[in-house]
């Protein structure tokens, strides 16, 4: 008679309840790898939404099922990711590959087995740890198969739904490439060597394994699988890894978003018009992009039906809502409180979303790049069209503003650069994408573009708008019918891009800043400012840029 959710190490799969027997090769395995003591231990392979809700409701204090039906979770201290604490192991084929420095902090192997056996020693204290299987990335070509081994059954919902779900029969005999650790409501030991923090988020590319201490942020386990994606698709396969979001037109065309937070990268593929392939991680191989997640990672801060209607309805059971606030009477989620964070999100799966190509793949090749960006000072124009050298600098240069008043001292608009829109995941150095980024485009003849969906007429601080909507969708839409590639262009000051003269259903006075400023600062003055501060951000990849690419940059 089953009393409960587990009965004699009893596990939960997609089909039911299976006979204990069935999972001795995950058991062995973990025994066999990381020691884990199976005797001692029950081990909850590949459970179901619903056996993990019930799990998390019962050991986990402060989970709840919202009003929509979603589960609610904390993660404790950390409500985001810890980019000062990530590291890689050093040994001989990472040092050939990995860029070193701020973003990837070296490891000694030493210090890997130390934390690694750490985690492990704390997985062996809990009653029950959770194994999740699947995939990163849907072409099955490059795919890698991903094992998760955590402690909360918050994490393991929410991996289950950010990886690509295996159907019942490839969980069989599933072999990981990749197995993750997540020990994170254990803390790192500061005073072992190279340690700064009580979290330590560790990589080892060679033993194929991460280990996650210190922090309960289930953010760390996806972004961990994006730089590993961003290391083996590059190097084992000559395969793109690109922080973006896809979408395909009717005719098959594919459009790739290049953007960082705020720029308009979720909203903007979001396009009903057209199919979503995926909202945040992509490759681009020899035949076509592929999504690599098999779920949906989104802000909830002020989330409305009216404003991402896809994303309001796509929360609902087998969604897992993190560090919201909800009434405690009624359940209803409160998405204006920030009380616990601003970075308040909900994961779920990619179906979830109506307008989603199953599977998230497409064999045509992406006929625009669009990066994104939203300058602050209104001196950008709303649509450039790049060439390769131009797109290369921008590419690596991953510009946008933060608006003032959103952190204390900040006054006016202030420039941030994230190399390749996703400087925290590179394993590598910036140029080697953004080499396989130009080599891509011009093979396959693809038009790029640097799309500001920022303020227009001035900058946010001096009598400036931001570029409405309306404008900004008519302007994709020509970008996508063809058309505004065939208008007439003209050179836009200092920055040297080429500016359409005309786009179908926006105003010709929007589309140039020098045209249509009527702020209060000198134009010529704003200009110049940001220029400059482009070409010093860039100074750290001269050593690795062409002639033609550093030339591409503003000129002041």
């Amino acid at each position: 008679m089953v009393t409960g959710p587990y009965v004699n190490k009893t596990n939960l799969h997609p089909g039911g309840i299976k006979p204990h027997q069935e999972h001795t090769e995950i058991e062995e395995a973990l025994h066999e790898k990381a020691h884990i003591d199976y005797d001692r231990v029950a081990i909850v392979a590949n459970p179901s939404v619903a056996g993990l809700y019930e799990d998390a409701l019962v050991y986990e204090g402060g989970s709840a099922i919202t009003a929509n039906g979603a589960l609610s979770a904390y993660s404790g201290a950390k409500t985001g990711r810890s980019p000062s604490d990530k590291r890689i192991v050093k040994e001989a084929e990472s040092d050939a590959n990995v860029w070193w420095g701020p973003v990837n902090k070296p490891m000694t192997p030493e210090v890997w087995r130390i934390n690694r056996e750490r985690a492990v020693d704390y997985l062996n204290t809990r009653q029950r740890i959770y194994v999740v299987d699947g995939f990163a990335g849907w072409d099955e070509r490059y795919r890698i198969n991903v094992r998760v081994v955590c402690a909360r059954a918050y994490h393991a919902l929410f991996m289950r739904n950010m990886l690509i779900r295996p159907k019942p029969e490839q969980l069989v005999h599933f072999h990981p490439d990749y197995v993750i650790y997540n020990a994170g409501a254990f803390p790192a030991n500061r005073f072992t060597t190279g340690m700064t923090s009580a979290t330590s988020v560790a990589i080892n590319l060679a033993e194929k394994e991460m280990v996650i201490l210190g922090t309960e942020y289930a953010g760390e386990m996806k972004k961990g699988i994006f730089t590993v994606m961003f290391y083996e698709m590059p190097v084992k396969h000559n395969v793109l890894t690109l922080h973006s979001s896809a979408n395909q037109g009717k005719d098959g065309d594919v459009s790739v978003f290049f953007g960082l937070s705020g720029t308009g990268k979720t909203t903007l593929s979001a396009d009903p018009k057209r199919a979503l392939i995926g909202d945040d991680e992509h490759c681009w191989s020899d035949t076509g992009i592929f999504n690599i997640e098999g779920g949906c990672y989104a802000k909830c801060i002020g989330l409305s039906a009216e404003k991402e209607p896809d994303i309001f309805n796509a929360i609902k059971f087998g969604s897992i809502l993190e560090n919201v606030v909800f009434d405690p009477v009624t359940r209803v989620v409160d998405y204006e409180d920030s009380t616990l964070t601003e970075n308040t999100r909900c994961a779920y799966p990619i179906e979830y979303i109506e307008n989603t190509k199953i599977p998230c793949i497409s064999d045509n090749h992406p006929s625009n790049i669009i990066l994104l960006t939203c300058d602050a000072r209104g001196v950008l124009p709303p649509i450039s069209k790049l060439s390769t050298e131009q797109t290369m600098f921008h590419f690596i240069s991953g510009y946008t503003s933060k608006m003032a008043g959103t952190e204390d001292g900040v006054t006016e608009p202030q420039a941030t650069f994230s190399s390749c829109f996703a400087q925290p995941f590179l394993a590598l150095h910036p140029m080697r994408y953004a080499k396989m980024l130009a080599e891509k485009i011009e093979h396959h003849n693809a038009n790029a573009w640097l799309l500001n969906t920022g303020w227009v007429g001035a900058g946010a601080t001096t009598g400036g708008k931001r570029c409405p909507l309306k404008y900004t969708r008519a302007i994709l839409d020509a970008i996508h019918s063809g058309e505004l590639a065939k208008v007439e262009y003209e050179t836009y000051e200092t920055f040297n891009l080429n500016v359409p003269k005309t786009c179908p259903n926006v105003p010709d006075e929007v589309l140039n800043p020098a045209k249509g400023w009527t702020g209060t600062a000198s134009f010529k003055d704003e200009v110049t400012k940001l220029a400059g501060l482009f070409n010093e951000n860039f100074e750290k990849y001269k050593s690795e840029a062409t002639d033609a690419v550093i030339a591409a940059g503003p000129k002041v």
